[in-house]
């Protein structure tokens, strides 16, 4: 399958950076792996032979709990929040190596100007100018992508032994503290490299990763200095699809964006540069799978690092996960103009986990689940649809909950009566606030 050795190539390529993150071992290994390797070998945390939670007489703080999507963290210092992550013995997050795809996302940038140097300075005036677009300064995620980019381009500046992640506002003159100019030297000429301009993308109600936030603000840069922007680059799609319609591909400048949104990946063959996609497949899956495991007592890596009966089995090139952080994270892929028609169907459940679950032995149970905001154009068009189709496979009667995407109580306000349910999956609107979940399943 051309997907998955596009994704056993750049797990690969890729081993040195998940290399850094320090050893990984499955939930209570035994052994420790080899020094420095992350694994998704199986071991139990529940024993095989477990019977099946009794969720209908189990205390609400007792049932199984995936975040996924925003792992609980701060905000301010994108510290993990341990206690989150620990709430119970099984709580879990899901989502995908921001890291990994954070330095993807800036590589396949940098590969496309190298590929394209000799036309990619629209003005010819020696400085090849990008702008970005960032989604939430305060989400993990948002933070790792303008640092990918800023890393890759060689226009990050230190701050606190990180790399500044703030936006620059207008840079048109390179003076800006929070970056530097780049310099990339190719067939013997050395270019500048500036970031122009970067702002977060909120709208006037609050909500972040606001595509006509960025729409509007490509429109405000183009029209101030639209010949010196020979790049655009977003924190996600939705935001790089929004400034590419406004404005991007009637000039015919590249488009980098990352989710691997469908409307994205056909737009490549339109001048969209390129898309990053963090395998919504495998996260949909693991975020129901792990509930699925809980909820049926059995080794919590059934399904995903050792094949169940209906032969569901996950590869170690599309996931690790980090027992220090409690987390499962898929891997990440470039789609660009070489790849992206194995990309098309954003929906397309990962073939190796598409077999329906006995009802025998896994019975229904039901599942509360939130979507941050109804409105997310990643979460709303690509994850939910996957999600739809993973429950049935399953066996998992879920209600699904679309919030506003600006404050948690428009979300918990409908968790009035936790306990209809059996197990939970929670998207929260800012990463501090798992407080707010999980202070109504203690009640």
């Amino acid at each position: 399958m051309k997907r998955k050795l596009g994704c056993m190539t750049m797990a690969i390529l890729m081993g040195l950076s998940l290399a850094a993150c320090g050893a990984s071992k499955t939930p209570a290994a035994a052994d420790t792996p080899a020094a420095g390797k992350e694994t998704t070998a199986a071991a139990a945390t529940t024993p095989a032979e477990a019977a099946p939670a009794d969720t209908g007489t189990m205390a609400n703080k007792d049932k199984p709990l995936v975040w996924f999507n925003r792992q609980p963290s701060s905000s301010a210092t994108g510290q993990l929040d341990m206690t989150a992550l620990n709430y119970n013995k099984d709580t879990y997050y899901v989502g995908f190596d921001a890291n990994q795809g954070a330095e993807l996302q800036g590589t396949m940038v940098k590969d496309y100007i190298e590929k394209n140097i000799d036309t990619i300075d629209r003005n010819g005036d020696g400085t090849i100018g990008y702008v970005l677009a960032i989604g939430d300064i305060g989400h993990n995620d948002s933070i790792a992508r303008t640092r990918g980019v800023r890393k890759a381009l060689g226009t990050a500046v230190d701050k606190d032994g990180n790399i500044n992640s703030e936006p620059v506002g207008t840079n048109t003159d390179g003076t800006a503290s929070a970056v530097q100019d780049g310099t990339l030297e190719v067939n013997g000429k050395t270019y500048v490299v500036r970031e122009l301009a970067s702002q977060e993308m909120k709208n006037s109600a609050g909500a972040t990763w606001d595509a006509a936030t960025a729409g509007n603000g490509i429109g405000t840069w183009s029209s101030s200095f639209g010949d010196q922007i020979d790049i655009v680059v977003s924190n996600n799609d939705g935001m790089g699809m929004s400034m590419f319609n406004a404005w991007s591909k009637d000039n015919k400048v590249p488009t980098f964006g990352y989710d691997a949104n469908s409307d994205a990946v056909a737009a490549i063959a339109e001048g969209y540069g390129g898309t990053i996609s963090q395998h919504a497949d495998v996260q949909a899956y693991l975020t129901l799978r792990v509930l699925r495991n809980a909820l049926d007592g059995v080794d919590i890596n059934t399904g995903i690092a050792t094949a169940d009966t209906a032969g569901n089995v996950l590869s170690d090139d599309v996931y690790v996960y980090r027992e220090d952080e409690r987390s499962y994270y898929a891997l990440n892929v470039a789609v660009t103009a070489d790849n992206y028609k194995d990309y098309m169907d954003s929906t397309m459940v990962y073939a190796p986990v598409s077999n329906q679950l006995d009802e025998a032995t896994s019975p229904v149970k039901k599942v509360w689940l939130n979507i941050y905001n109804s409105s997310d154009n990643f979460l709303g068009s690509t994850y939910q649809p996957l999600l739809q189709k993973y429950d049935k496979l399953l066996n998992l009667d879920v209600d699904y909950i679309g919030g506003d995407g600006q404050t948690e109580s428009n979300i918990t306000n409908r968790l009035g009566n936790p306990s209809q349910y059996d197990a939970f999956a929670i998207n929260m609107v800012k990463t501090d606030n798992a407080a707010s979940y999980t202070s109504l399943l203690d009640q």
